[in-house]
């Protein structure tokens, strides 16, 4: 386990890589230390070879409360292009995670709210724990939506939805979030982490050329028309097709076993 400022990288099995929001006093709240922690983290993920699935979670009863919004209160007098400067800062290094070519969820333990919700948003998989509370209130704040909100809520739930938690700034509970495609299943708090795990496990163990590049061709809402969709898969499927991975996968359904594919 690395232990970084308000923030834990765990390997909790093979191929899965746990990041753990850890500022609970705080409600997990995105302070600068944290920032420098998420970038350093998701830089040593980046350059792991061996990485093939990475959940997010936070400690405590909170995911993520959110920006910490002290510094701007701080700041009264401070200029627009300081303040836009900055905030493209944070934006930035917090979406980094989405360069991550392996699949990432977020295990939304408790309230994800503001930016917090778009942490979740930039991963792959929402899961959320009976009990917890998304939304995304920056204009109860006074706030312009931040952090990719306004193209990130509009890709996951739709135009519509997005524009009733975004106009409203209401929060939703897990079962709503449910129904509205905010996350795709809800667990009991129990078993919560556990659950989300063992399915990240599932994931490591599948083909990681194949599930790199069904990542790529899903990013930002899929191929945008028929024929775009097409053309990547009669280029990415042979390419699937000319690995080891295939033929072990073959053998495998055909000796009634579980493949162990190997990314080669």
């Amino acid at each position: 386990m690395t232990d970084l400022p308000h923030l834990r990288l765990e390997r909790p099995a093979a191929g899965v890589a746990l990041i753990t929001l850890d500022n609970p006093d705080q409600r997990n709240a995105m302070s600068a230390e944290m920032t420098s922690s998420w970038v350093a983290a998701v830089d040593e993920l980046a350059a792991d070879r061996s990485l093939r699935a990475l959940v997010v979670t936070g400690a405590g009863s909170a995911f993520c409360s959110g920006g910490d919004t002290s510094w701007i209160a701080s700041e009264p007098d401070a200029s627009v292009d300081h303040l836009r400067t900055r905030m493209l800062t944070f934006y930035r290094s917090w979406l980094s995670v989405r360069r991550l070519e392996v699949p990432t969820i977020a295990a939304v333990n408790g309230a994800a709210i503001g930016a917090g919700l778009c942490i979740a948003l930039a991963c792959d998989l929402r899961y959320a724990a009976r009990g917890a509370r998304l939304g995304a209130p920056f204009v109860k704040l006074g706030m312009h939506p931040g952090m990719a909100a306004t193209h990130l809520l509009p890709e996951a739930v739709g135009e519509a939805h997005a524009r009733d938690l975004l106009l409203t700034g209401r929060l939703v509970d897990a079962d709503e979030a449910l129904r509205l495609g905010l996350v795709s299943q809800v667990h009991e708090p129990d078993t919560f982490l556990d659950d989300v795990l063992d399915t990240a496990t599932q994931i490591a163990a599948n083909a990681p050329i194949a599930t790199r590049l069904t990542k790529l061709a899903l990013a930002d809402g899929g191929h945008r028309d028929l024929e775009s969709g097409l053309q990547w898969e009669a280029m990415a499927q042979p390419i699937t097709l000319a690995t080891a991975d295939l033929q072990e996968g073959i053998r495998a359904a055909r000796e009634k076993r579980l493949p162990v594919f190997t990314g080669s």
